[in-house]
């Protein structure tokens, strides 16, 4: 598997440096976990349950979320429409358990592959990015996100989890120049 992570340009469009900040991103954490074992994958950073194998079923979950179900006003495909929310809100994260590492890379890839043609078709049909998204976070409230707002979140997103990936990764064989 060859991962390819670019630096963002220092000057491009708004869209472009939202994009390519959060493409080094996913990249960022999909070499945290490359060249683990599936038990390494597994391996919790106590005292947290956090696994790097369970951060990238549950980033495959936000793609799916943000891009598919509030953008793409979608209904949620598998594993996402059956998972017993209810009874495990980290579901995503829990279920991760036992997966192998190219189980786990494959989902999160293919769905930042369908986010990406969300995201393309989205700007193609208005390049706006104040506009709402397709589907409410909040319909009771009348809270709904823009397109800005979900890039925005989704480089918060991924950053957040980097810094998670770093702490698990040395922890498992040392590594910190990942």
């Amino acid at each position: 598997m060859t991962i390819e992570r670019s630096e963002p340009p220092y000057s491009t469009d708004e869209v472009g440096m939202l994009r390519a900040f959060l493409d080094h991103y996913r990249a960022t954490i999909r070499l945290q976990a490359a060249g683990l074992t599936d038990a390494e994958l597994d391996q919790p950073l106590a005292p947290s349950d956090l696994t790097l194998g369970g951060m990238l079923k549950h980033l495959a979950f936000v793609e799916d979320y943000w891009f598919s179900y509030h953008l793409a006003a979608h209904e949620p495909a598998p594993p996402w429409d059956t998972a017993p929310w209810d009874d495990d809100p980290d579901w995503d994260w829990h279920s991760a358990a036992g997966a192998t590492h190219a189980e786990l890379d494959a989902l999160l890839a293919a769905a930042i592959e369908r986010s990406d043609r969300f995201l393309d078709d989205a700007l193609a049909a208005d390049p706006e990015l104040d506009r709402p998204v397709a589907r409410p976070r909040s319909p009771e409230k009348g809270e709904t996100a823009t397109v800005r707002w979900v890039l925005v979140h989704m480089v918060e997103e991924y950053c957040r989890h980097a810094g998670h990936a770093d702490l698990i990764r040395q922890s498992i064989d040392g590594a910190t120049d990942v």
